[in-house]
């Protein structure tokens, strides 16, 4: 039986997810694994909710997906700021937390203190005087820190330098194809 897997990030908020999300767990297939994206294909019963109802389902359905998964492949660009998805992050640690395999990817190739320092200059900082460490990684210590703790291998970027679209799937194609030395440790 293949293992299963999460192809997590924030490409769940692109406005053709179903699809995007079909290419991932393609990528999966190639690789010996299932993947199973946290998507609510329910869409027009998760509308027919209160808000404070639907939002709750869409927890408690990818809590019991992620439980169900072996492992987590994160795709962790960044999104709407210096950083990754905060939802996706969320899912990671619960991974590391749970002691299953994470592996993650990023389409960003400037490292994080860089990111931190232009957005700070494009959006004044509201809290002045904090310092960013960024010790040449592509995220806050903490994220590539866990993929590297529970996976074993480091997170993937892009090495020419380049910048990938934030729909690109290259980067997830090669964590997955890199992640496999951690896969059933």
């Amino acid at each position: 039986m293949p293992p299963k897997a999460h192809p997590a990030g924030a490409d769940v908020f692109l406005p053709d997810a179903a699809a995007h999300a079909a290419r991932k767990v393609a990528i999966c297939a190639r690789h010996g694994i299932e993947g199973r994206p946290p998507l609510n294909e329910e869409v027009a019963g998760l509308a027919a909710m209160p808000e404070a109802e639907a939002w709750r389902v869409i927890l408690a359905k990818d809590l019991a997906m992620m439980r169900d998964c072996d492992l987590i492949i994160a795709k962790l660009p960044p999104f709407r700021g210096a950083s990754a998805d905060a939802g996706t992050l969320v899912e990671l640690g619960w991974f590391l937390g749970a002691g299953k395999p994470a592996f993650g990817c990023s389409n960003g190739a400037v490292p994080f203190a860089e990111r931190s320092a232009r957005q700070v200059a494009a959006v004044p900082d509201p809290t002045p005087g904090l310092s960013v460490g960024g010790f040449g990684l592509p995220d806050n210590l903490m994220i590539p820190g866990a993929v590297l703790w529970a996976g074993g291998v480091g997170m993937v970027v892009p090495e020419d330098g380049v910048e990938r679209g934030f729909d690109g799937l290259e980067m997830v194609e090669r964590c997955v194809r890199g992640g496999r030395r951690g896969w059933g440790r």
